[in-house]
């Protein structure tokens, strides 16, 4: 039988959650294959994982959707338990790392159900670390940031002492450093405010023409940034400055990556995802319908810290301090929203894709 989602009866209690409800509220990505091998269902966390409403993943094969392991099909006879440790390469772009288990889903239906854990939803998203051990490391992290500069200013005043001729290199040298350590600790506390966003309706493409004209006339002049939009978007609920905060953010650190490339340009997308829906800690699911993206032809980020973009002082840029994507992040959150990395397309270009809910 199908896990037709609403199809089968409630468990025990009559008025308690029904099995459909219970598979779309499992925290592990699980999807639904019928006799034919071809998706019947997938829960949220699959549609999360891999990027792909229920509705539109139903009656693919999973091959269609992610390049599967090498010997799947040599060990997949239709009733055998099948497990991998195994990367796996998405063919909407990016890759996922997951322990993949497949099994029956009972004896003789042909029916099988497959688990993805561990994984990274699309390519890379945006998951922040249990509290506690968020707060050290974060603590740990600036702790070292702000060493390294303490350091600097400790000799400048050594030297400072006994150098007369050099006093006023010195001297700028101990005020540079002292205004980084202030700005380093103002975006600390920026990225540690909780307080509640004040969400409205608003049309999103004048936000959007702001943030490029400001992008265009700064830190992006001279990149050509295309626009391929979804004319039809309805109103999304977000706070406004907030959000050109966000695509700021997301403009300049796609401005910086094209830096060394021959043809550098930026695309701005929006689309309406139609069965795009999202749950927190146990949250009911929300709906995200509404998709902004901002793609560049850079390089991407370097394998060894794509998993990790979104988390404090994490960085692949020489002179960043880890903290533009995080508050990014963060803001989309706040606004009931999330983002996500991956490298998509041939040839692959870096896509920084936001889901949030309409008004």
């Amino acid at each position: 039988m199908a896990l037709a989602r609403g199809g089968l009866s409630a468990i025990g209690d009559p008025a308690g959650p029904s099995l459909a409800e219970l598979f779309a509220l499992l925290p592990v990505a699980t999807v639904v294959l019928d006799e034919a091998g071809c998706i019947a269902d997938a829960n949220g966390a699959a549609e999360h994982l891999l990027n792909l409403s229920e509705r539109a993943m139903r009656g693919l094969s999973l091959a269609q959707i992610v390049a599967l392991p090498p010997g799947y099909g040599d060990q997949r006879d239709g009733h055998s338990f099948v497990s991998y440790d195994c990367e796996l390469r998405l063919k909407r772009g990016g890759r996922i790392r997951v322990d993949f288990h497949e099994t029956p889903a009972a004896r003789g239906s042909g029916w099988r159900i497959v688990m993805l854990y561990g994984a990274v939803g699309k390519g890379y998203g945006s998951a922040r670390p249990a509290g506690a051990r968020a707060a050290a490391g974060a603590a740990a992290m600036l702790g070292h940031e702000i060493k390294n500069p303490l350091s600097g200013i400790r000799g400048a005043a050594q030297l400072l002492a006994g150098d007369v001729d050099e006093r006023a290199v010195l001297t700028d040298l101990i005020i540079t450093e002292v205004d980084r350590i202030a700005a380093l600790i103002d975006r600390m506390q920026d990225f540690t405010d909780e307080r509640p966003r004040q969400l409205q309706a608003d049309n999103i493409y004048p936000v959007l023409a702001h943030a490029r004209q400001l992008a265009a006339a700064g830190f992006a002049r001279g990149i050509t940034i295309e626009e391929r939009f979804d004319p039809s978007l309805p109103p999304v609920r977000i706070d406004r400055d907030a959000f050109v905060q966000v695509l700021v953010n997301l403009l300049k650190n796609a401005a910086e990556a094209v830096e060394t490339v021959a043809d550098p340009r930026i695309v701005i997308g929006t689309a309406y995802r139609h069965g795009m829906s999202h749950g927190i800690d146990g949250a009911p699911r929300r709906p995200v319908p509404i998709e902004l993206t901002v793609t560049d032809n850079g390089p991407g980020a370097p394998a060894d810290i794509a998993a990790h973009l979104f988390e404090p002082f994490v960085s692949g840029k020489r002179e960043g301090r880890g903290f533009g994507l995080p508050m990014v992040e963060k803001l989309v959150g706040e606004m009931g929203g999330i983002v996500r990395y991956a490298r998509e397309g041939e040839p692959e270009m870096t896509v920084f894709r936001i889901l949030l809910p309409r008004a």
